[in-house]
């Protein structure tokens, strides 16, 4: 996708070291950023230059890469997969790339891994925005179905960014409206602030105004009230990690889009690549949610009156404040689930049958 008209991938390697937009200074600053070590890898997972379940996993699996680099004892290796893994608990794209990553290189020669570890990252990534690229063509046809009956500007409301900031390319949520966009279907995105930090109005409105697709950033709290009012036609959410039976843990907030939605009969999707399909947690129960600092609550960053980026804090000092992350959103409350295979039931039976062997 485009910055400034120059086409972009989220995360690529060049010169021995693996490149990133740095997504803390969007959409003020556009730096891309090198991470020459694994600690630097783990750091950007940590403070989130790299955010976005697929592109965690992306970045988690050119983090095994960096760390064979250093090191290519297999012990060493074992320990960073591990550091790599707890990170950022909640997205299961993290954990099945670092499994990948070691499955692969079970039993390789070590004059090969470090060959063999950069071949399977960069396949994880070109999968990923292949994935992604086929989420948009199966999302495209909800779209198109609600814009042949309108025949009028097809609304669309997100949470978060399930953009391809947070992916490869592409994005999830955003993959069909890109597509629907490129094929002359007019779109327009009511973006979620998507407090605390910001991701929708920082990275969401971003990257739909470098494609010029209409857009209008909108307090967390409002698309209730633009779904009764009928402004809008469909919600299109991402995820960090699904359950086998349809349960949708994302960014936190997204439960309560859901409820409006279904209490206002306005259809609910959710955009995913199998690769944030959790086959084995059968109750949302047991999902770990990262809580986060506080102060990505306590403290907004902005462009000050001398252009320079500044932290303020807006609660009073002696305030305290809980950052829990993500949320769940049972699966009676999601329209359908949009994966590279097609759109199933967001339920146990229908993604058995899309993706049986």
């Amino acid at each position: 996708m485009r910055i400034a008209g120059k086409e972009y991938r989220t995360i690529w390697f060049e010169n021995n070291a693996v490149k990133i937009i740095d997504q803390t200074k969007l959409p003020h600053q556009f730096i891309i950023k090198e991470l020459k070590t694994v600690k630097d890898a783990i750091n950007a997972i940590k403070i989130m230059e790299v955010r976005g379940a697929p592109l965690i996993g992306g970045t988690a699996a050119y983090g095994i890469v960096l760390a064979i680099k250093e090191n290519n004892d297999p012990e060493f290796i074992k320990k960073i997969s591990e550091d790599l893994i707890e990170s950022r608990p909640t997205a299961i794209n993290l954990k099945w790339a670092v499994d990948r990553m070691m499955k692969k290189l079970s039993g390789i020669n070590s004059d090969q891994v470090l060959d063999v570890a950069l071949n399977e990252a960069k396949e994880i990534c070109d999968e990923d925005e292949k994935f992604c690229e086929n989420i948009g063509i199966n999302g495209l046809k909800i779209i198109e179905e609600i814009y042949n009956k309108k025949k009028d500007t097809v609304n669309i409301l997100t949470h978060c960014n399930a953009g391809w900031l947070a992916t490869i390319n592409w994005g999830t949520a955003t993959s069909p409206i890109y597509h629907a966009h490129k094929k002359g279907i007019p779109v327009h995105v009511w973006v979620d602030e998507t407090r605390p930090r910001n991701q929708g109005a920082n990275l969401t409105s971003y990257e739909l105004n470098e494609e010029e697709i209409k857009n209008t950033i909108i307090a967390d709290n409002t698309g209730g009230i633009l779904m009764q009012r009928g402004e809008v036609d469909m919600c299109i959410v991402g995820t960090d990690r699904t359950l086998s039976n349809g349960d949708v843990c994302n960014k936190i907030g997204t439960y309560l889009k859901a409820l409006a939605a279904h209490d206002n009969n306005v259809p609910f999707y959710v955009a995913l690549p199998s690769s944030t399909i959790d086959w084995d947690i059968k109750n949302a129960n047991d999902i770990p949610i990262e809580e986060r600092n506080s102060q990505e609550l306590s403290h907004v960053e902005g462009i000050d009156e001398n252009n320079q980026l500044k932290k303020v804090l807006i609660y009073p000092k002696k305030s305290k404040a809980i950052n829990l992350a993500f949320d769940v959103t049972p699966a009676k409350y999601v329209t359908g689930l949009i994966t590279e295979r097609g759109i199933s039931e967001a339920s146990s039976d229908g993604l058995k049958e899309l993706f049986k062997k």
